[in-house]
C-alpha cells in the first residue's frame, strides 16, 4: 500500500544528543520536576539502547509543543505561544478514534468564535508501528473542482486533493465552499474517508461595512486555521499527526486564500464590484480592490464574533514577541518573507529590521511525502 510504504520509510531512531540537548533544555526551563534531570537522561538513553525510541512524558509533550510554536520562524503570531492549549493523543490508533480526535480538536479550538490555540499531538512512529496520518494540509477546506471549459468551481488549490478524495469514493457536492472530508491513514489500514460534522466548521459570511453590494458575491470563510499536515519534531521524536491551530489574521483570508492567482482570484471581481477602472495599472485597481477585500474579511469576522487579527497589530505584537524573548535571553528565528504582511508590508514596524533564520528545535516541518499527501498523491515523486 503506497501511503504506508510512505509513511514506513518516515521512521527514523531518535538521536540522543538532540533528545539529551531537549531534556537538558525542558529542565532549565521548568526546573522543579519530579524526576531528576540526570535520572530522566538515563532512563532515555537505556530505552534508546534498548527500544530504538524513547516516550516523552506529558509534561515534556506540552513544553516541545509550545517551544516548536515559539520556534517557528514564519509564524508571526508567537506571542501566545504559552497559552498553546496541548491535547496529548497517543494512545488513539484507529481512524474513528482519531477522526473523534480531530473533531474534539475543532470544538475546543471553535469554541464559540473565541478561537483557542490547540494542537492535537498523536502517536509517533516507532521500529514496528506506522505512525498515523492525515492526507489533508488542513482539518478544514474547501473542494476545488475542475469544469469542462479549463476552469475551477471551488478553490483551485485544492483541485488535486478533491480529485483524490473522489476517487476514494466521495459524493462531491460541486459548490463554492464544500468543506472536503479528512483522509486518515492508520497502520495496517486503507486510508478513510471521514466527513468533518457540519456543526464543527464554523463559517463567517464576508460583507463589507460601507458596500452592501459585498454580500451578493456570496463569499465566506471558515473560521479556525488548522494546520494538519505538518511534522512536529521533539528531541529527536517526530510527531507526523500534530494538527495545529492558531486564529486568523486577515491577510491570510483576504490577501492570499482569496487573492492568489491559484486560490479564488477575486481581484477582478471585486473590482468589477467597486466600479474600478482595469483598463491600466496606474490606476492601482488591484491595490485598492484589495484594502476593501481586507477590510470586509476583517469586518465580518468582527461582527460575527469570530477572533481575528489585523497585520498592523500583529505586527507590533510581533516585536513585543521579540523583546520577551531577548530578555529572557533567547533568540526568535523568523524569516522575513514570511512575517512582513502581504498587505502594506512597507508600513509595518516588521518590515525594517533583519532576523535570525536559524533552525531551533522544537520545531515544525513540511515534508515532500506530506506534501504530496495533501496534494492527493500518497507518494512524493
Amino acid at each position: 500500500m503506497p501511503g504506508l510504504a510512505s509513511a514506513a520509510r518516515s521512521w527514523k531512531a531518535p538521536d540522543w544528543a538532540e533528545a539529551e540537548e531537549f531534556i537538558r533544555q525542558f529542565h532549565a526551563e521548568n526546573p522543579e520536576q519530579p524526576v531528576p534531570m540526570g535520572m530522566r537522561l538515563r532512563q532515555i538513553r537505556e530505552h534508546l539502547e534498548r527500544t530504538g525510541t524513547y516516550r516523552h512524558t506529558r509534561a515534556e509533550l506540552e513544553f516541545g509543543a509550545r517551544v516548536a510554536w515559539r520556534n517557528s520562524s514564519r509564524c508571526i503570531g508567537r506571542l501566545y505561544w504559552k497559552s498553546l492549549r496541548v491535547l496529548d493523543r497517543r494512545t488513539s490508533s484507529t481512524a474513528e478514534e482519531i477522526h473523534a480526535d480531530l473533531c474534539e480538536h475543532l470544538r475546543l479550538a471553535t469554541n464559540e468564535g473565541r478561537i483557542r490555540p490547540v494542537i492535537s499531538v498523536f502517536a509517533p512512529a516507532t521500529p514496528f508501528r506506522r505512525a498515523p496520518l492525515v492526507w489533508n494540509s488542513q482539518l478544514i477546506r474547501y473542494a476545488g473542482y475542475r469544469t469542462v471549459d479549463g476552469g475551477v468551481v471551488g478553490d483551485p488549490g485544492n483541485v488535486d486533493f478533491t480529485d483524490a478524495v473522489r476517487r476514494l469514493g466521495w459524493q462531491a457536492p460541486g459548490g463554492w465552499f464544500d468543506v472536503l472530508p479528512m483522509v486518515i491513514e492508520t497502520h495496517g489500514d486503507k486510508p478513510q474517508l471521514l466527513d468533518v460534522p457540519r456543526d464543527l466548521v464554523l463559517e463567517v459570511p464576508i460583507t463589507h461595512p460601507d458596500l452592501p453590494a459585498f454580500a451578493e458575491l456570496g463569499l465566506r470563510w471558515h473560521a479556525v486555521p488548522a494546520i494538519s499536515h505538518m511534522r512536529l519534531s521533539i528531541g529527536g521524536v517526530d510527531y507526523p499527526l500534530a494538527p495545529f491551530n492558531g486564529w486568523y489574521m486577515g491577510t491570510e483570508i483576504g490577501a492570499r486564500n482569496f487573492v492568489d492567482e491559484d486560490r479564488y482570484n477575486l481581484l477582478p471581481v471585486v473590482a468589477e464590484l467597486l466600479g474600478l477602472d482595469t483598463s491600466k495599472e496606474t490606476t492601482l485597481w488591484r491595490d485598492r480592490a484589495l484594502v476593501e477585500l481586507n477590510v470586509a474579511v476583517l469586518h465580518s469576522f468582527e461582527a460575527a464574533g469570530v477572533k481575528i487579527t489585523d497585520h498592523h497589530t500583529e505586527s507590533q505584537r510581533f516585536l513585543t514577541h521579540i523583546e520577551r524573548e531577548e530578555r529572557q535571553g533567547r533568540r526568535v528565528p523568523a524569516d522575513w518573507s514570511w512575517i512582513v504582511p502581504p498587505v502594506s508590508g512597507g508600513v509595518t514596524p516588521v518590515f525594517h529590521r533583519y532576523y535570525d533564520e536559524a533552525d531551533q528545535r522544537p520545531n515544525f516541518y513540511l515534508d515532500e511525502e506530506a506534501r504530496a499527501r495533501a496534494a492527493g498523491c500518497p507518494v512524493a515523486h
